[in-house]
């Protein structure tokens, strides 16, 4: 295969599971409050104590100060979130949905310095536990990484959708943004850790895309932190499940496949860039305060179904209930 050795039948048997609990635990996290509770307080609190000292510890390819950051990272998006979610007078703190952002900005960053870093070594063998080839497509791919991180915008615009599961609404975040995430992110894990990336690649980021395209729109930053966390709070401690179980799935290490991804990563990224540039210029927007892509209808339809007629308890509400009028 391109991307992989052969996968058997039993390892695509397990990706699905993989992808379906991690769908069915995002979904348990976001409806209910102790579901959050439960799995981003409690049980890291355990593992911190109990379990990753051991597993995720020595020679493990789950050692690295990179997966220590980015569980941590990860659960830290997570509180933060439900803390707007669940505490009104924190949302209405216009400065506080910076945290949204920067949270974001802060993982894509470490995986960036990842990529170069890993670009830099030199590498073509095991490195941390997890082979690893270095090559232009890792500088390649860094760049596509901060590409996607300056084309985050309209944070000021998200709100706490009116249902009863309170999810976190960023209408600014539209569709061909998170497909370019999608892409430079995996391309990301096949360089990185090529070996983990059938499970750490598609199937958590499948896990995250799909709740933001048909379960619950909007929210797609919710949904990446929630399957981001729970993904690495279980490799962290089972980290033989993408390395030496039999449902274990190696990369075919070919410089062409990393090549390939990377490239494509990066023409999607560049074309995000060019996009908003475009609609920046046109508009006369500022990017750093303004929602750039309220006259998307993709943006409208997020919008009306999430919030109500009477939700108008900040500035940000407002607006967002003037743009219902208009969907």
């Amino acid at each position: 295969m391109f991307l992989y050795e052969s996968i058997p039948w039993y390892s695509w048997v397990m990706w699905f599971v993989v992808l379906g609990a991690l769908i069915g635990l995002n979904e348990v996290t976001r409806r209910w409050k102790w579901g959050g509770i439960s799995f981003f307080i409690i049980l890291p609190i355990i593992l911190t104590l109990f379990v990753w000292p051991t597993t995720a510890g020595g020679d493990s390819s789950t050692g690295t100060w990179f997966h220590w950051v980015k569980v941590y990272s990860a659960l830290a998006g997570c509180l933060g979130f439900m803390a707007i979610r669940y505490f009104p007078k924190v949302a209405k703190i216009k400065w506080v949905l910076i945290f949204p952002a920067a949270i974001l900005a802060i993982n894509i960053l470490e995986a960036c310095i990842r990529d170069f870093q890993v670009g830099a070594m030199g590498a073509d063998g095991i490195v941390d536990g997890v082979y690893m080839l270095s090559g232009p497509w890792n500088w390649m791919n860094g760049v596509a990484g901060l590409i996607n991180l300056i084309t985050i915008c309209g944070w000021f615009g998200i709100f706490v959708s009116r249902d009863k599961s309170k999810d976190m609404i960023w209408p600014d975040m539209l569709w061909f943004w998170i497909i370019a995430y999608d892409l430079w992110n995996f391309a990301y894990v096949y360089n990185c850790v090529g070996d983990h990336s059938f499970y750490a690649g598609a199937a958590l980021l499948i896990g995250c895309t799909i709740p933001a395209f048909f379960i619950k729109k909007g929210a797609w930053l919710q949904h990446r932190a929630h399957t981001l966390a729970l993904w690495m709070m279980f490799t962290m401690a089972v980290p033989m499940f993408v390395t030496d179980s039999m449902f274990a799935v190696n990369s075919s290490r070919s410089a062409t496949a990393l090549f390939a991804v990377s490239a494509l990563a990066l023409a999607a990224n560049v074309a995000v860039l060019v996009f908003q540039i475009y609609t920046i210029a046109k508009r006369r927007l500022n990017p750093l305060t303004d929602q750039l892509y309220t006259w998307l209808p993709q943006y409208k339809a997020v919008v009306a179904a999430n919030i109500s007629p009477d939700a108008q308890d900040s500035d940000v509400h407002e607006e967002v209930v003037e743009l219902k009028k208009l969907a």
